[in-house]
C-alpha cells in the first residue's frame, strides 16, 4: 500500500555532512507547504525526531555513521504512522538503476531545485518488499526496534546477548531486560552470523557474551549448557553445535 502525500508536509532532513543539509534546507525553502521540522547528522538521531516530530518525510542520506540511511528507513516503517522516504545519495549509476527497478524515490547529489519537486511528488511508503530488494546494499544491523509501552526503542545489536525462538516471536535479552520482536531466527543468522553463534535449533548467542560451557544432566541424559557473561540462564548447546563452542572457547 502507497500513500499519496498531503499539500502541507513536515519533514526531516538526514545526513552526516553540514553542507547537505544546509543545500537541502534551502531547497525546501522553495518548495511551497513544507515545514522543516527536524535535522539529524545519522540514522538515530533522525528516528529519535521522526517519534517526536512525527513527520510524513523523511530526506535520508544513504551513507552515514553510526546508522546508515537504509537501516533507519527500515526502522521508521515499523512505526505506527510511518513516515514517507526520500533517500538522497552520491551512489554511481548502477546502484541508481537497482532503486528505480524497486520504485524507490531518491536524489542523486548534487541535488537540484526540480528533482526534489518531483520527489516531492512522486514521494511515498517505502514498501517492506522494496527494502528487502536493496539489502544487498546495506550493511548488518546496528540496531533492533522493539515496540515497548507504546513506544519504539532501538536496542543496540552490541547489547544483546541471546535471540530465542518462543512460538511465534523471538525473545531478545540484554544484560537488563527482555523484548518480544518479530523476525526470523533464520534470516538473522544470515545477516549477523559473525557476531552470534546458532547454539541450538531456537537459539543465537552473542559470542562475546559466552563464558564457557559446562556439562549437567538433563533427564538422566549429560547435557552441555552454555555459560553467559551478566545473566544467571544458560542455554542448551545441541550435539550438532558443540564444535563451534569447543572452537570458540580454545585459546
Amino acid at each position: 500500500m502507497t500513500t499519496a502525500l498531503t499539500a502541507s508536509l513536515k519533514v526531516v532532513i538526514a545526513d552526516d555532512e553540514a553542507p547537505a543539509r544546509n543545500r537541502l534546507r534551502e531547497l525546501l525553502s522553495e518548495c511551497p507547504d513544507i515545514t522543516l521540522v527536524g535535522e539529524a547528522q545519522n540514522g538515530l538521531e533522525a528516528l529519535e525526531l521522526t517519534q517526536q516530530q512525527q513527520p510524513q518525510l523523511l530526506l535520508l542520506d544513504i551513507r552515514m555513521p553510526g546508522m546508515d540511511g537504509i537501516e533507519a528507513a527500515g526502522h521508521a516503517l515499523k512505526l505506527p504512522q510511518p513516515p514517507a522516504i526520500i533517500f538522497t545519495t552520491a551512489f554511481d549509476g548502477y546502484a541508481i538503476q537497482a532503486f528505480d527497478m524497486n520504485a524507490v524515490d531518491y536524489l542523486l547529489k548534487p541535488i537540484r531545485q526540480e528533482r526534489l519537486n518531483t520527489a516531492l511528488t512522486k514521494a511515498r511508503l517505502l514498501l517492506p518488499s522494496q527494502l528487502a530488494a536493496i539489502k544487498p546494499l546495506q550493511r548488518a544491523r546496528t540496531h533492533f526496534s522493539v515496540q515497548h509501552h507504546g513506544r519504539m526503542l532501538l536496542i543496540p545489536v552490541a547489547e544483546v546477548i541471546y535471540l530465542r525462538a518462543e512460538l511465534k516471536y523471538l525473545t531478545l535479552r540484554t544484560r537488563d531486560q527482555e523484548y518480544l520482536i518479530e523476525e526470523s531466527l533464520t534470516t538473522l543468522e544470515q545477516e549477523l552470523g559473525e557476531r552470534f553463534l546458532r547454539l541450538h535449533r531456537n537459539c543465537l548467542v552473542a559470542q562475546a557474551s559466552i563464558l564457557g560451557y559446562e556439562k549437567r544432566e538433563h533427564e538422566g541424559e549429560a547435557a552441555c549448557v552454555a555459560l553467559l557473561k551478566d545473566v544467571p540462564e544458560t542455554i542448551a548447546v545441541s550435539r550438532r553445535q558443540m564444535h563451534l563452542l569447543r572452537k570458540l572457547s580454545t585459546p
